[in-house]
């Protein structure tokens, strides 16, 4: 069977479908994956400093101006809109069948898109708060200090935005349902990740269920675990689902 034909027979099979995403869902929108983001910064700013480097707590703390001018230039796009996978995403939870998605994106394309369980592993660029009086911030607050850093128009304190930098722990409640959730789907999507990311992508193996579809433009580790593997772009495919179903 065509796989595609294959994956709509097993979501109209499904009642319980878990997607778990990475950068590649949100490529097709216009987003770069970070390492993408932090070599064109590199280039065109002359940086030493590796996406691992700008990207960790440390760096953070010692030298916010350049952590948050890479970040707005490079990791903010408010101009972003959902693809086809955060369409069908958001219509399979409103049918129903979809009961959470797992997100390693920061950039809230799949609230904006409609789904309403968005357990978001590494945060969110639209929640930010104040370091020194814990005052909370939308991404307006971030933006509106086009240079330098945003200080707490409350306090003066640096506004942090609620993403999981390197250095710092997962949320564990976020975890927790993660794991229950993909422990009681009984499809469980997979969609433009490459599964290197720890701890994230080990809360795959929790997966009891069913079937596991892979979406991914390159091989994973997990490649041999999976039932169906689809290695056209996430946005089109899914997009061509939605009109199959």
């Amino acid at each position: 069977m065509d796989p595609l034909q294959t994956l709509v027979s097993w979501i109209m099979d499904s009642g319980n479908i878990v997607f778990f995403g990475g950068a590649g869902t949100s490529t097709e929108s216009g987003i770069p994956d970070f390492r993408s983001a932090a070599g064109l910064y590199q280039t065109q700013h002359n940086s030493p400093y590796p996406p691992e480097v700008m990207l960790s707590r440390s760096f953070f703390m010692s030298s916010p101006d350049i952590f948050f001018d890479f970040y707005r230039s490079k990791m903010i796009h408010p101009e972003a809109k959902p693809n086809g996978a955060h369409q069908l995403l958001a219509q399979l939870e409103r049918d129903g069948k979809l009961k959470a998605v797992i997100t390693q994106n920061i950039d809230g394309l799949h609230q904006l898109a409609g789904s309403r369980r968005v357990l978001e592993l590494h945060g969110s660029i639209h929640r930010n708060h104040c370091m020194d009086c814990s005052r909370y911030y939308g991404l307006d607050q971030v933006l509106a200090s086009e240079a330098g850093v945003p200080r707490c128009p409350e306090c003066g304190g640096i506004i942090k935005p609620d993403v999981v930098l390197y250095e710092e722990e997962l949320d564990h409640d976020v975890l927790v349902e993660s794991v229950a959730a993909i422990a009681a789907a009984d499809l469980l999507i997979i969609g433009g990740t490459s599964l290197t990311v720890q701890p994230a992508a080990s809360l795959i193996t929790y997966f009891r269920g069913r079937h596991t579809v892979l979406l991914n433009g390159d091989p994973t580790p997990y490649d041999h675990q999976a039932d169906l593997i689809i290695t056209d772009r996430i946005g089109a495919v899914m997009g061509k689902i939605q009109e199959l179903l």
